[in-house]
């Protein structure tokens, strides 16, 4: 490895181990890098102004937005009653309504940290008062979180695309039943523990229970399907779709569920900005980061040596998979795309891997690294919701993250699971 490389990777973890922000310490190792080896410094402000300015990328504000928006008019609260009133009598049924939720809210929101706070606010004190160990509960709902990023609409398929060059919607399309297949199996696993610690169920809903419920998230279950649907048929681009959600969002917020009134969207506005800021700050550094490790080759030998280690695509998704998953324990998963694509990319060309089928792959790796200590966002936010600590959660985490992991391998070496709906559909 060139002095070049050992130095900005040396630097970047040394300022990840003093606990600066990732956003910096990708920031200030690029920086230091180009002035340490008298690299040309004035590139970088063009760098990352223009890894901002990409049309594709104002879908992140909206998408946020939206989120907010449909959470602040009790969207979640509704689909939570809905999955409570369809699966709550069977065994593990609190938990199995946490993951349904999780994976109807993913469908809306497009955030890890968003559905997992939405969620986890309202369902992990219904589960610990129906019977489940707090522990069990946070780190079903913190990895259940996760699923925000895989089901589409999702900002991280967003910068994927956005840096790959692939096709937006296509991708949104290949997550949908790789979303699906993680949140069964978590259903799966929470059942076999609800079995095993005896938890009682909640009485079967009626049919007119069923029905009411229903009519009172019908608004919520319309949201994927407009935002969706319309990036499916043409309507609109991914990037209108995340507008036409915040519309849809205040019309049901205001006038429909009356939940939100016009007081209120200035501050929703506000923790909008914040949230974006965070990210898009994220983007620029990571981005300045990317550009080095390419123009000074470092993305290329890096790759080579990879290829050279593992020659066939078993050996090297593997790798692939270890190196993302150590990662994602130290990284969020967008700074993970600028750093590891430029990597990567040329090595699954080379190996005729599909890069829609690799995105979706990726993603749930880093969908994992959201609950993988020390790290793990979607771990602290869940440790707040429960009122527990890191240590407690991570022991109850643990039979999740293992149940991620095989739905991983799954996605990792069956590609026909990710291709075959935008196949079916014919996507280009």
């Amino acid at each position: 490895m060139s002095d070049v490389a050992l130095f900005l990777f040396g630097s970047f973890f040394l300022l990840l181990f003093l606990n600066m922000p990732i956003a910096i310490a990708l920031g200030l190792s690029t920086a230091a890098t180009l002035l340490v080896f008298d690299l040309p410094l004035q590139a970088l402000p063009s760098t990352l102004y223009s890894a901002m300015a990409k049309f594709t990328l104002l879908a992140i504000p909206f998408f946020f937005l939206a989120g907010l928006i449909l959470e602040r008019a009790g969207i979640s609260r509704r689909l939570i009653h809905l999955a409570q009133t369809l699966t709550g009598h069977y065994t593990g049924g609190m938990a199995i309504v946490a993951v349904v939720a999780a994976c109807f809210f993913a469908a809306i929101s497009g955030s890890g940290p968003a559905t997992m706070a939405a969620v986890g606010a309202i369902i992990i004190p219904a589960m610990v008062k129906q019977g489940y160990r707090k522990d069990m509960s946070a780190g079903l709902l913190a990895t259940a979180g996760g699923i925000g990023i895989i089901i589409p609409p999702s900002i991280a398929y967003i910068v994927y695309g956005v840096i790959s060059e692939v096709s937006i919607g296509k991708i949104f399309v290949a997550g949908i039943i790789p979303g699906l297949v993680m949140g069964l199996i978590l259903a799966l696993t929470s059942y076999f523990i609800a079995k095993r610690e005896r938890i009682p169920t909640l009485p079967k809903a009626s049919k007119k229970e069923i029905f009411l419920a229903l009519k009172d998230a019908i608004w919520g279950l319309m949201a994927p399907v407009i935002i969706l649907g319309g990036i499916y048929s043409g309507i609109f681009t991914t990037t209108e779709s995340a507008v036409v959600a915040v519309f849809y969002g205040l019309i049901v917020g205001v006038f429909v569920y009356k939940e939100i009134s016009f007081k209120q969207i200035p501050a929703i506005l506000l923790d909008s900005a914040k949230t974006t800021a965070m990210v898009m700050l994220i983007v620029a550094a990571a981005s300045s980061f990317a550009w080095l490790i390419t123009v000074e080759g470092i993305a290329e030998d890096l790759a080579h040596s990879l290829m050279s280690i593992a020659p066939g695509p078993i050996l090297m998704l593997l790798m692939i998979n270890v190196i993302l998953l150590i990662a994602g324990m130290f990284v969020d998963a967008i700074s993970a795309y600028y750093i590891f694509l430029p990597i990567f990319l040329p090595i699954i060309a080379a190996m005729n891997i599909d890069p829609i089928h690799f995105g979706v792959m990726m993603t749930m790796n880093l969908a994992i690294g959201l609950v993988t200590p020390p790290v793990g966002l979607d771990l602290y936010v869940a440790c707040g919701l429960a009122k527990i600590s890191l240590k407690e959660i991570s022991i109850g985490v643990i039979p999740f993250i293992v149940a991620s992991l095989i739905a991983l391998m799954l996605i990792t070496y069956i590609p026909s699971i990710t291709l075959w709906l935008p196949q079916l559909l014919q996507m280009k």
